[in-house]
């Protein structure tokens, strides 16, 4: 069974259902069949700013239920070692060297984005809006 990491945006373009957005994920969710998915407590972190700063508490707890839905992937210390070197060679930020590096450390099969530039540095990337926008 595949391992899909999800990127924060993502997550976000799920959870808030995003109008252009959502059902081309949806789409990809269900061509990719059985599959799990994996998110991390840096996409927890970053999803859930928008509700908390907002006191937007259905919000918040719709995040919440789908967070608890997905496999959360510890981030140890090599995932940082890992996301260093991915900084290093790719000039990214902290946070998408972060995501990157946890996808690649846990030897998950794909990291969906939104990201055209973490598409472009990593095998691993795809940009799920741009590989079914023309399908």
């Amino acid at each position: 069974m595949e391992n899909i990491y999800l990127d924060s945006c993502i997550v976000i373009y799920l959870v808030e259902r995003h109008p252009i957005f959502a059902p081309v994920i949806k789409k990809a969710l269900v061509e990719a069949g059985d599959i799990i998915l994996s998110v991390s407590p840096l996409v927890r972190l970053e999803v859930l700013v928008k509700p908390r700063r907002e006191t937007d508490i259905p919000l918040q707890e719709r995040y919440e239920r789908f967070l608890a839905e997905q496999y959360i992937l510890e981030m140890p210390e090599a995932v940082y070692d890992l996301a260093l070197s991915l900084r290093v060679q790719y000039n990214l930020k902290t946070p998408d060297a972060l995501h990157l590096a946890t996808a690649k450390y846990h030897d998950c099969n794909a990291f969906w984005t939104n990201d055209n530039r973490l598409a472009m540095v990593s095998t691993l990337a795809v940009n799920i809006s741009e590989k079914y926008k023309q399908e």
